[in-house]
Parts: C-alpha cells; sequence; structure tokens
C-alpha cells in the first residue's frame, strides 16, 4: 500500500488529504493511508479500531497529552480538487476539509513521525464519523470500548481556531416546543383552535430572549437561545391542530446538562416539550500547570470556543482540552472553504515548540 509522505511540508500534506474523498461513511481508504503511513515509524505504537486510527509513544515520561483529529469531511460540492490561491496579499489553500480539519490532522501526522523524542508521552488519535451522529463519532466509540486510550494530563484537538487557543466549549442542547389545536375548514376558522397562532409567544419569548454572558476560569463564554426551525399545517384549506418550533441552546460549560434542561422548562413550561439532543460543555481547562506551559510556549490569549467540539469528551474523563488548529471556523463547511498556509506552519511550530520544549 502507498503511505503519506510525511518528510513534505503540512502544507503539501493537507493537500494531499483533502484531495483523498474522506465524506462521512467514506473514511476507510484514508484510515487506511494513515494507518499504513504512522506504523512504518519504530517510535509508535498503533492500535485500530474501526476507521480510528491510534498512535503512542512509549517513552516512560511523566506526563501524557492526547492531541486528536477527524479525517471525515461534509460533502464535496466542486470543492475538490484542492487549489492555492491568494486572495489580498494572503496566500490560501482552498478546497474541502482544508480548515475543517485536515489542516489540522497535517500538522499531527508530520509531528508524530518528527517527535521522536518529544518531552511528554503523546497519544495521536485520528478519527471518524466526526460530521455525522453520535453514535457513529469515532471517538466517542473509542471512549466507551477504550477509554484507557484517551487517558493523559492534557489534550488538544484540531479544530480550527485559526492557530490560536480556545479553551473549553459551549454545550447544546435541542429541544421541539409543540403547541395542539383542532382542526377545521379554513373557511369556518372559529370552528377550529390554530395551532400556529398559539406559538406566537414561543416566538415573542425567543426574541426578546437576552442572552447570558458567563465568566468560566477566566474566559468569557457566550450563549445563544434561538429558533432554529419551524413546522405546522396540512393543507391550504385546514387550520393546523400542530404546530412545532426546533429551538438551539448554546449553554455556558459551567451549566450541567440539567440546568440548561430546566432553563428551557422555566421558559417554555407551559407547552409540550421534548429534548431531542443534549451534550454538555467543556470547562476551559487552562488552569492545569501543563495547560499553562502550553499556553506560554504557543503563546497568545486563549479564547473560549462558543460551539459544541469533542473536547467535551476528554472533559468527562477527567482530562483538560482546548481546541488548536489552523483555519478560520467561519469558513468551516463553506463551499469557499480555504485556509492560510500561515495558519498551518504557525499551527506545526506552535506544537513543535511546546513538545521539544528542553525543560518542563
Amino acid at each position: 500500500m502507498s503511505v503519506i509522505d510525511l518528510s513534505a511540508s503540512s502544507i503539501d500534506i493537507t493537500r494531499a488529504l483533502c484531495d483523498i474523498d474522506s465524506v462521512s461513511d467514506r473514511e476507510g481508504p484514508l484510515a487506511d493511508l494513515i494507518e499504513a503511513t504512522v506504523r512504518q515509524f519504530p517510535h509508535l505504537d498503533v492500535i485500530r479500531y474501526g476507521d480510528t486510527i491510534v498512535a503512542r509513544t512509549s517513552l516512560g515520561r511523566d506526563q501524557r497529552v492526547v492531541i486528536a483529529g477527524h479525517i471525515d469531511t461534509v460533502p464535496i460540492n466542486g470543492n475538490v480538487p484542492t487549489r492555492f490561491e491568494t486572495i489580498d496579499g494572503v496566500d490560501y489553500l482552498w478546497g474541502r476539509g482544508t480548515v475543517d480539519m485536515k489542516a489540522g490532522v497535517a500538522v499531527q501526522l508530520k509531528l508524530a513521525a518528527e517527535l521522536v523524542d518529544p518531552v511528554v508521552d503523546i497519544t495521536w488519535i485520528w478519527y471518524d464519523h466526526e460530521e455525522v451522529s453520535e453514535a457513529k463519532n469515532g471517538l466517542n466509540r473509542l471512549s466507551q470500548a477504550h477509554p484507557d486510550l484517551l487517558a493523559g494530563d492534557f489534550a488538544i484537538l484540531g479544530e480550527p481556531t485559526r492557530s490560536e487557543i480556545e479553551g473549553g466549549c459551549n454545550g447544546n442542547l435541542r429541544a421541539e416546543i409543540r403547541t395542539r389545536g383542532l382542526r377545521s375548514h379554513s373557511a369556518r376558522s372559529w370552528v377550529g383552535d390554530n395551532a400556529i397562532h398559539k406559538a406566537a409567544p414561543i416566538l415573542d419569548t425567543l426574541a426578546a430572549y437576552q442572552a447570558q454572558e458567563v465568566e468560566v476560569d477566566g474566559l468569557v463564554y457566550r450563549e445563544g437561545l434561538n429558533a432554529v426551525g419551524i413546522t405546522g399545517g396540512i393543507a391550504g384549506n385546514v387550520i393546523p391542530d400542530e404546530c412545532m418550533v426546533h429551538i438551539n441552546y448554546r449553554f455556558a460549560p459551567s451549566k450541567s446538562g440539567e440546568d440548561a434542561v430546566a432553563h428551557i422548562h422555566e421558559l417554555f413550561g407551559d407547552y409540550e416539550i421534548e429534548i431531542v439532543d443534549l451534550a454538555v460543555g467543556a470547562r476551559p481547562g487552562l488552569d492545569a500547570p501543563i495547560a499553562q506551559q502550553f499556553v506560554a510556549a504557543v503563546g497568545g490569549e486563549p479564547m473560549p470556543k462558543y460551539g459544541w467540539t469533542d473536547v467535551a469528551r476528554f472533559s468527562r474523563l477527567g482530562v483538560p482540552a482546548v481546541n488548536y488548529g489552523p483555519g478560520d471556523p467561519l469558513k468551516a463547511h463553506a463551499d469557499d472553504e480555504r485556509v492560510p498556509l500561515a495558519q498551518i506552519t504557525d499551527c506545526e511550530r506552535g506544537l513543535r515548540a511546546w513538545l521539544s520544549a528542553p525543560t518542563r
């Protein structure tokens, strides 16, 4: 089997990875290639679980760091193969996966090959099915089957952060709020009870809602509560007997899942509520000494991560975790997805400096 040339630049490795189709459910060939590539290096112990590849050093260091990235992408839409382009004097690599998150994976693969004597033991994880359901998520399945492989003193997820540190993540809740009515012919609407009209107070509450800004371990997380969908109606001449407002609540990592659910019931307790998705967030994970050493090596001011990411899986296992990877998250999943080349090299430089530091 062919392998990835990890002696190439992290930019060229990014391009090679992105030009391989690994849309969710099609990660197998890329997982095969990554496995074959990292098995070349004797300092790495390689384990495969499904389409998730784990490569570990076993040097007897006092601390272990877990560094992970997902290998799948959202569907391609005319944005493969990749190409280089320059916009307003900035050089980019354009194409699906360049931001979310094969640039981060490229940096990780290069460092996994080259760092034969890091100052900490490292567990590298490249996993499948991040862009789809929780049940398929490779990191989730690995954490359930082999939680020991996620064990460490600190974890880094290579999600796009413009090669800046983003600590923890907000929690994520989705709820369906329903109103009920009575069907009738629309020519005799007074006989029925319009469920869509009865949803107006729900929308009024959402429109007037003032989202909180919550400080957690020195970072300020901005919450959000929004309608993201509404359905109702049977036909053009029928008064509807049901309406559903789909709500998304992004809540600070200091709050539990129970806190988030209670808040939804506090606001909409007069209605029928169904919680359809709930994922708690992760605290910043920046108070541990090893995390502070990472911040000092990388530089810059850590920021909060507003969206939910897989750092929460590490947090649940008691491993403090941050997001750190090249790419602007605003360009993730976009048809013009593109990563500044400088952010790829900056991410590599930051991780290399920290993992190669002469003293700890």
